[in-house]
């Protein structure tokens, strides 16, 4: 694909994005762009749903992971799934029965002022993080792409991906994301499934002998049980991936929370769970046929997993169809996770810490306004340093960046919910900075502690666990 083409089909793009942006939420006052004025329809959300769980990172990191892990994601999916269990009959109905509009006003409710704060910041360092990292991903592709060839820097990239992505949410907010998601949804699935569909029928495959191809790749193993210290048992911190990073997350709950009541949003959660485990699949189904394409063409394949299937896509391997719909995925995904990140930053920022969701609608709505604009200026600042320190696997620091900063969330919500224990609020951030240090020091020595094991993913359990012990340490006693 031509840059000339590539931004031709972003722009057309974003013309149908601002236009369902647009007439979603062009009435929308503070509680619609907070919670969606909670009258969204369980079904639309849970179709939503699926594309606001893929991000730009899952489009394009995930098919050229195969490589390396096989279909090993699949399980910590299959963890996923059963976290959004746990979330649908633990969490929702707690949360609508406090009739929550930021989900950390419950560890104000449940411990005091200090918890609440802590739970909101460490939130609003995980999801800037988060964000950053994923529209950094879409920046990168658009640089090498659009940018590069018209020989324009990559400051001048962030700050148009970043300003496209305040536009489209300044006015609605939830409201207006319900209805953009479901949009991204669609794109998301059409696109991969289409990408198989060419990429099948140039290597000659039918239906059945693509499945059979791609079941008797050594790259769609999904279990490895033979090496103990083998990194890629998921299931379990699959499980605590998605409570804290969907459960404890207020950018995902703000569409849960959008549902008429806890049972239509029980509904949604449980649909969306099981549906995004069968699009995962698809991307891993899709990576195989990359690598076999490449593999019988004699092409060589990238140093970066990352770029194989934007090198596949855009390249003139296949008719521009496929190209189109690359870009279309991948823009559909990534400003989609930004947009929703930005909203929820903006609420929890607006209602958190500064404390401004009693104040009159009309003051609220400018305080509302200025915290967007600056959630926004930060996110793209965060995304240029990125690019100036990035030396890993994109979807491999995501899920770092949450086992460190969404550890104690989920430590504090667990010992909410499942002891009745006073503690004294106070020390409470101390608890909080203190687990993430001991996961680093325990992640720099598992190796030498454990036998050549060293851990991964299942460090947010650790780091949940560390903050559980610091609250039990702060328990009141009775006089």
């Amino acid at each position: 694909m031509t840059p000339v083409s590539i931004l031709i089909t972003i722009v057309a793009y974003f013309i149908i994005l601002f236009t369902v942006s647009y007439i979603a939420g062009r009435k929308a006052d503070n509680e619609g762009f907070f919670v969606g004025n909670r009258k969204s329809a369980w079904y639309v959300v849970a179709f939503a749903m699926i594309g606001s769980s893929i991000s730009g990172v899952t489009f394009v990191s995930v098919p050229g992971m195969v490589a390396a892990s096989g279909f090993s994601y699949l399980q910590m999916v299959l963890g996923f799934v059963a976290g959004q269990i746990i979330i649908a009959f633990v969490l929702i109905p707690l949360f609508y029965r406090m009739n929550l509009v930021s989900i950390y006003e419950y560890l104000e409710n449940r411990f005091g002022l200090s918890s609440y704060k802590t739970g909101a910041w460490f939130f609003f360092i995980s999801k800037m993080l988060g964000a950053a990292v994923r529209l950094f991903l879409v920046c990168l592709t658009l640089q090498l792409l659009v940018f590069e060839p018209f020989h324009l820097p990559f400051i001048l990239n962030v700050i148009i991906t970043v300003a496209l992505v305040w536009l489209y949410t300044f006015r609605g907010g939830v409201k207006s994301l319900i209805w953009t998601d479901s949009l991204k949804t669609f794109c998301l699935v059409v696109s991969v499934v289409l990408c198989i569909y060419y990429i099948a029928s140039d290597l000659k495959l039918g239906f059945g002998s693509m499945i059979a191809t791609i079941s008797e790749n050594d790259f769609s193993r999904m279990f490895f049980f033979d090496d103990v210290n083998d990194k890629r048992y998921f299931f379990l911190a699959g499980v605590f991936t998605m409570i804290a990073m969907t459960g404890l997350d207020q950018d995902m709950m703000q569409r849960n929370l959008s549902c008429k009541n806890f049972k239509d949003s029980q509904k949604n959660m449980i649909t969306s769970g099981i549906s995004q485990f069968f699009v995962i699949l698809l991307f891993l189904m899709l990576g195989v046929l990359l690598y076999t394409f490449t593999a019988q063409h004699g092409i060589e394949n990238p140093e970066k997993s990352d770029e194989l299937f934007p090198m596949i896509a855009t390249g003139d391997y296949f008719p521009a169809i496929v190209g189109v719909l690359f870009i279309i995925g991948l823009i559909s995904s990534a400003y989609s996770a930004a947009g929703s990140a930005l909203t929820a930053l903006t609420t929890s920022f607006t209602v958190d810490i500064l404390g401004a969701k009693n104040k009159a609608e009309n003051e609220l709505v400018k305080i509302r306004k200025r915290v967007h604009i600056g959630m926004a200026i930060i996110m793209g600042i965060v995304i240029f340093v990125f690019n100036q320190l990035n030396n890993t696997s994109v979807i491999d620091a995501v899920y770092i960046l949450a086992s460190y900063t969404y550890g104690p969330i989920l430590g504090l919500f667990a010992f909410g919910i499942f002891t009745k224990k006073q503690v004294r609020d106070k020390y409470i951030p101390i608890v909080a900075i203190v687990s993430p240090i001991l996961c680093f020091i325990l992640q720099e020595n598992s190796e030498k502690w454990f036998n050549g094991y060293q851990f991964s993913y299942e460090l947010l359990i650790f780091n949940a666990l560390f903050t559980f012990i610091g609250l039990c340490l702060l328990i009141k006693k009775k006089k």
